[in-house]
């Protein structure tokens, strides 16, 4: 099983963890990443998240989200995740980072150190459904519509996220 990279708010390496342990509780910080694939025309690409997922499950988030691997950068992460998650992949752009804590009812906690990444493409995806529940290309005016409508169905981070985009 792969480990997580522990790290710092300078996002200095700690050590490394198993995803079970960092997500336990309050979390340990950890990095992650969020991907923000765009279409030509202006649209994003969410997903809703597999009912197998243990955190946030049926959610709605962004194009792809994971955690790099013990060496791997942020780009490389992006980029087989969103291979494994939608059946495509494409050039990815470092942009930001945000830490964020946020609990999950009383299962678990995000505690992440996360890069935001972002892509251009027009690809149709093909999902894992053990990943995968439903997608679809929304407008993100009326995404942010949305969140404020009903911010029970979206990810925390993915709010967090667009908002830095």
């Amino acid at each position: 099983m792969d480990k997580l990279v522990l790290v710092n708010e300078k996002d200095e390496v700690l050590g490394y963890e198993t995803k079970e342990k960092c997500h336990l509780g309050e979390g340990i910080l950890h990095r992650a990443f969020s991907v923000y694939i765009f279409n030509k025309k202006g649209e994003l690409l969410i997903q809703q998240r597999s009912r197998l997922k243990k955190l946030w499950p049926l959610y709605w988030a962004n194009s792809c989200c994971s955690h790099p691997r013990q060496g791997e950068d942020y780009i490389k992460a992006g980029q087989r995740r969103l291979k494994e998650e939608m059946g495509f992949t494409c050039p990815l752009k470092f942009l930001t980072k945000f830490q964020y804590q946020i609990p999950y009812k009383n299962i678990g906690s995000e505690n992440e150190l996360c890069a935001v990444l972002i892509g251009n493409c027009d690809e149709e995806p093909n999902p894992n459904p053990d990943e995968v529940a439903n997608w679809k290309w929304a407008r993100v005016l009326e995404l942010r519509e949305e969140f404020k409508k009903n911010p029970e169905s979206y990810a925390p981070w993915f709010k967090i996220g667009l908002g830095k985009i």
